[in-house]
């Protein structure tokens, strides 16, 4: 496994800076949240996207894709019944794809709890064949990117569609594109009544990405999830790919989330 860290919570600081701390304390990887470049991502012109991928490579961490995709943006809806703002979403996640290819990132993880969320007089059916259209419609563009879409189930306090792992599970199978997979992230599932020990072994092998945090918003090792036993359970689930650390409370402050959360996560994989 190797460990990246989601750059919003580094609000305010100069770019290069969060790669040089990043990787100060042991961090391989960045996830990028396009709202923290521009308001739209095609406002992050080919140079500035080159800039900042060479300022990652020189501080020697890479940055492996983005989330929070819609986040912050206007006209885009995953679930929307009118056919035209569905198509519009699926031509943004094919120009985040183009721009996630272009910072040298191979993932994006669909979670956008207010791009997705039923709709007024909007059933859980129809929403879910339209979320479906929507991805069928961007997966081939995307996939030519080199890019997956990592679908991630959301607790039913942030969004009231795909609230479970088995609810992403069904809406991949009805995608049916290799490069559209699940995400799985320890603050949503700890809202599931399964134990997330159990989804881990369960849904891992669909999974195309891990992100660690804790059911009280911070990072790992600052709330009461024991990460012993989900590390043992990625680990012996064939699980090797990145694991991002990402927070909703700032609390302290970015230096001390960061450096304790890698160091407790270290500590839980030796374990």
């Amino acid at each position: 496994m190797k460990f990246a860290i989601c750059n919003e919570l580094f609000e305010g600081w100069p770019f290069d800076r969060v790669c040089r701390f990043a990787k100060s304390v042991g961090y391989d990887g960045l996830e990028l949240a396009p709202f923290t470049l521009a308001a739209r991502i095609s406002d992050v012109t080919p140079a500035l996207r080159a800039e900042l991928r060479h300022q990652a490579a020189d501080a020697g961490v890479a940055i492996i894709g983005l989330h929070w995709l819609l986040a912050k943006t206007d006209g885009f809806y995953l679930t929307s019944p009118e056919r035209a703002v569905r198509e519009r979403t699926a031509d943004y996640l094919v120009a985040l794809a183009e721009a996630c290819r272009d910072f040298g990132g191979d993932l994006m993880v669909f979670g956008s709890p207010k791009q997705r969320s039923l709709l007024p007089g909007v059933d859980r059916e129809p929403a879910m064949a339209w979320a479906a259209e929507t991805f069928r419609l961007a997966m081939p563009r995307v996939a030519a990117c080199g890019v997956k879409i990592c679908m991630e189930p959301l607790a039913p306090a942030d969004t009231d569609f795909i609230n479970t792992c088995a609810d992403a599970v069904l809406l991949i199978e009805l995608v049916a594109h290799q490069d559209f997979v699940l995400h799985l992230d320890v603050k949503a599932m700890a809202s599931e009544p399964t134990p997330i020990v159990d989804l881990i072994r369960t849904h891992a092998a669909r999974a195309g990405h891990f992100h660690a945090n804790d059911a009280n918003l911070r990072g790992p090792g600052f709330g009461d999830t024991d990460f012993v036993p989900v590390f043992k359970a990625l680990r012996e689930s064939g699980y090797d790919r990145w694991v991002s650390v990402e927070v909703f409370d700032y609390k302290p402050d970015p230096e001390t989330i960061a450096q304790q959360s890698i160091e407790y996560m270290r500590r839980c994989v030796e374990r």
